[in-house]
């Protein structure tokens, strides 16, 4: 059932062929075929964007009040690019390996190919579109470093990529929307896929202001709608986030793919009490300059700059030399918990680590001494220490004034505060190499699908598969399908399978406000998210698990008898909304635990206790779990597991090391 549609030939060949070979939509045809969008955060506007372009009649949904309200908007760091502007070795190849490595051998080869291919288009077009990255003093645009890579290919927009990016692809879907071509439904959300004869036929989407169901007709659909790491309830996600989209594509028949992958992002600043309803992220730029570290004396309160250099422990200088404080995500986050379990954690609560920039400081001053034409040693360490501080702020400066404004702690005197929290899924909806799920017609691009990182995301990775897929994968694979719907009218809204479709989701609103319960549903969603922390977080065993599974079975049933949500229905009620993706998250949360409980291995982000190296890194079975687990929604609580097996033709797997 599992067909990838990976083209034949060298992995170098294989895009350009399937373009080449790819069936084609005439301009005319394409002004009467209509596409759905859900979200349009980068993988959407992006995507909306490019088929308006295209001629394709487009309408895209959102739950936000604008596109621009994204949570692609959050990410900080960067965005990769194989273009080598330093000269320091770097290539698509490179690029490729780097993320199938990072991955931990748990992607498919052809789809990470692609991805590296296209990464150098995304930067040229983005630059078309006004993006505002970093330049060099000669005019070329400037790279930073990322985890798990030795080489230099992350642009960036200070600490605000994420921001600049979906302007660029917002401003050219607004352009589209003046021609035209799209219609934008903002404060929308969808809450059912409608099938007709096996295929995506359109959505049932609530206006959230009047709480009206409407339906809408789209000869394909396709789902940008974002990661699930909310299920965790604490996590670096926007709160609106939720997997309701997706998770309703599922149940309508689209696989789900490698659930348990979920990214745990060590940059984070660190939970402060049960008040929270998310967490901060801080950029992993910041590793850059940054070095990781807790004193080497158990149970150590001195302040940090109190305790001497020699009495620190800089572990992931230690631990692995070759790459230092830049491991992939999966690697520092591990070490960060190893550290503070054993009792060197630092600060109020010992649950996290020293983030510092006092080298950084010093050696930049020492340069713009140096640049002044003096020696470095002539300068006093007061004028060293303020001239290395500007080139810092230059580089990272909204980041330590947000850091600032949060704990109230100057990062340019005092070392930073952070510990690992939950941040990118790399699991989500199966899809084949066109990116369409197993229901002919729907399509999931970015973060909503099961994605090209495996099982770790690079960082800055996110970026440039949500515009890779938008901007330049799917206008060619839906124009594949598109190219043998242009003989299918258009269906009426009024179809039995649009009324049964909207009677279904009318019903369980109903059901939600009938309850009449007593307990919260952020109480609940609470609940959820400690039990997802506990024991499906950033190790798993098999103990946790099984008891997770049955907890969340019971906190299911709970909450389908006692939750309270108030307000009406046909109204604007954040309350109803929220209660909806809750109810979702509970089935989900499920899933994943059965997923990590299956998978008795360890491999990026996914750490089970069990299957680990005597060293404690992450130890994989190759010969039993070499697949991506893509589970067959049959009723609650009762999946089918469908396996996609992972071949490897141009890179052989290996035990990863960052040593």
């Amino acid at each position: 059932m599992l067909d990838a549609k990976i083209p034949s030939g060298p992995i170098e060949n294989k895009w350009t062929d399937y373009k080449g070979h790819c069936k084609l939509v005439n301009p005319t045809n394409k002004r009467k075929l209509e596409v759905i969008v859900i979200g349009t955060g980068l993988a959407g506007a992006s995507a909306a964007a490019s088929l308006g372009e295209l001629g394709y009649k487009v309408k895209t949904f959102c739950f936000q009040d604008s596109p621009r309200r994204a949570h692609s908007i959050a990410a900080q760091g960067g965005i990769n690019a194989a273009k080598n502007y330093q000269n320091d070795g770097d290539s698509t190849f490179r690029l490729f390996y780097d993320t199938v490595k990072g991955g931990d051998y748990r992607s498919r080869e052809a789809n990470v190919y692609r991805l590296a291919e296209v990464s150098a288009n995304i930067i040229d077009q983005c630059v078309a579109q006004g993006v505002p990255f970093a330049r060099e003093y000669g005019g070329l645009l400037s790279n930073r470093s990322f985890g798990g890579v030795q080489v230099q290919r992350t642009f960036y927009a200070a600490g605000q990529t994420g921001q600049q990016l979906l302007i660029g692809a917002y401003q050219a879907l607004e352009r589209q929307v003046a021609l035209g071509n799209v219609t934008q439904y903002s404060r929308h959300e969808m809450l059912e896929v409608v099938i007709v004869d096996g295929k995506a036929r359109g959505i049932i989407a609530r206006d959230l202001v009047t709480g009206k169901l409407e339906r809408h007709f789209g000869h394909a659909v396709v789902l940008c709608s974002g990661g699930y790491g909310n299920v965790f309830y604490l996590s670096t996600n926007a709160m609106g986030s939720n997997v309701t989209a997706a998770w309703k594509a599922h149940k309508a028949g689209a696989f789900f793919g490698n659930p348990c992958y979920t990214q745990i992002h060590p940059t984070c600043i660190p939970v402060s009490g049960d008040h929270q309803s998310k967490l901060t992220l801080m950029s992993e730029s910041l590793r850059n300059d940054g070095r990781i570290w807790v004193p080497k004396k158990q149970g150590d309160n001195r302040k940090p700059n109190d305790i001497p250099v020699d009495e620190r422990d800089y572990y992931l200088e230690r631990r692995y030399p070759a790459f230092g404080n830049l491991v992939p995500r999966d690697v520092a986050s591990r070490a960060a918990k190893e550290r503070c379990d054993a009792g060197y954690g630092v600060g109020t609560s010992k649950q996290a680590v020293y983030l510092d920039f006092a080298s950084a400081i010093e050696r930049y001053g020492k340069i713009e001494v140096t640049k002044q034409g003096r020696d470095a040693n002539s300068a006093t360490h007061e004028e060293i220490i303020t001239l290395g501080k500007q080139v810092v702020k230059e580089k990272y400066g909204n980041l330590f004034d947000m850091y600032e404004k949060i704990t109230g702690e100057n990062p340019y005197e005092v070392p930073m505060r952070i510990y690992p929290a939950v941040h990118y899924t790399m699991g989500g909806l199966w899809v084949d190499y066109e990116l369409m799920t197993t229901v002919k017609g729907m399509y999931a691009l970015g973060e909503a699908n099961f994605s090209d990182h495996g099982a770790n995301r690079l960082g800055a990775s996110a970026l440039m598969q949500g515009l890779a897929d938008g901007y330049f994968v799917i206008p060619y694979t839906i124009g594949n399908y598109l190219a043998d719907e242009i003989y299918s009218k258009a269906i009426s809204t009024d179809h039995e399978a649009f009324v049964e479709a909207e009677k279904k989701v009318a019903d369980r609103i109903h059901t939600l406000m009938n309850i009449k319960g007593k307990t919260s549903v952020e109480t609940f969603h609470k609940r959820l998210g400690k039990i997802m922390w506990n024991k499906c977080g950033m190790a798993r065993n098999e103990k946790d698990l099984q008891e997770a599974i049955v907890e969340i079975q019971a906190l299911r049933k709970e909450f389908w008898k006692d939750v309270k949500i108030l307000g009406e229905i046909n109204e604007f009620n954040p309350e109803l909304d929220k209660a909806g993706r809750v109810a979702d998250f509970l089935e989900l949360g499920e899933l994943m635990c059965k997923d990590a409980l299956l998978r008795k291995e360890s491999c990026g982000g996914h750490f089970r206790e069990e299957s680990q190296t005597e060293e404690g890194e992450a130890l994989r079975q190759d010969n039993e779990f070499m697949y991506v687990a893509a589970w067959e929604f049959e009723s609650e609580s009762s999946w089918k597991l469908h396996k996609e097996a992972l071949n490897y033709e141009v890179i052989k797997p290996t035990q990863r090391s960052y040593k």
